[in-house]
């Protein structure tokens, strides 16, 4: 594995047509390419994010058409890829799931983590979310060693679930993606802290981007797409607008931080 390389937080606004989002996510991947990313994370249901009632009319099998688009994507920059997340069709069911892939530089698919907790929030005057209504619940934890790192991922609400992110980083993850559509309100009040939390309990690198803009149903997304290092101090923070931010992950810097205070072998309970 390289012990030092950039990894990339993409941070757009999705809207209901597919083509045009595919387009800005290529244009905006190559960009983090060329600024030397080995790795590329885009946020969640970045491809296609329209009316709840036509999620399922809009979701796709994996492997299907946006998996293969983002494959070839992944092998023509000779980059790792972290498809942000993807409405995937659950045969015969009538929800879908909200499906985070992983690609190599070979455009091998890796993995696919399956969103475990979805946003069923009502928030007076400010959000009102029901994922499960069209959505169903995954159940499994994802971590994948690569060439690079092992990599654990995770989608938007996650965040507010230590355990999942302890189990992840039980699993070995060195680097923590949590691709995001996360919401103003909640954004502004808890985004930062929240991923810096998951970074310092877990000694982890955490890489988070955010979409911005309006949902179709008029909810503002946060923005601020944050890499943050183990010792949880944010590497990079993408101001308002479509952005590309860059970090350097620094994997004996994280052995240091493990070694010097080593907080994960100290539990004495949950083990």
């Amino acid at each position: 594995m390289e012990r030092r390389f950039l990894a990339a937080a993409v941070q757009l606004a999705a809207g209901p047509d597919k083509q045009a989002n595919l387009d800005t996510v290529e244009r905006l991947a190559r960009r983090a390419a060329e600024e030397g990313a080995s790795l590329v994370v885009l946020p969640e249901v970045c491809f296609w994010r329209g009316e709840r009632a036509q999620e399922r009319a809009a979701a796709e099998p994996i492997p299907g058409p946006t998996t293969d688009r983002l494959a070839a994507l992944a092998l023509a920059l000779g980059i790792h890829l972290v498809g942000g997340s993807i409405l995937e069709q659950i045969p015969g069911a009538p929800k879908v799931f909200n499906t985070s892939p992983l690609f190599d530089p070979s455009g091998t698919l890796r993995a696919c983590y399956r969103k475990v907790h979805l946003f069923d929030v009502d928030i007076a005057a400010h959000v009102s979310v029901r994922e499960s209504d069209t959505r169903a619940h995954g159940g499994e934890t994802v971590v994948v060693p690569t060439q690079l790192a092992t990599i654990g991922l995770s989608v938007c609400y996650d965040l507010r679930f230590p355990e999942l992110y302890r189990r992840l980083a039980d699993a070995g993850a060195e680097i923590i993606c949590v691709p995001s559509a996360f919401t103003f309100p909640t954004g502004a009040a808890h985004w930062e802290v929240l991923l810096r939390a998951r970074a310092i309990e877990n000694q982890a690198y955490v890489i988070a981007p955010n979409q911005i803009g309006r949902s179709p149903a008029g909810v503002a997304d946060y923005g601020h797409s944050l890499i943050v290092d183990p010792w949880g101090i944010p590497l990079a923070c993408a101001p308002n607008g479509e952005r590309v931010i860059v970090g350097e992950i620094d994997l004996d810097y994280l052995d240091q931080v493990r070694r010097e205070l080593p907080s994960l072998a100290h539990r004495r309970l949950g083990r």
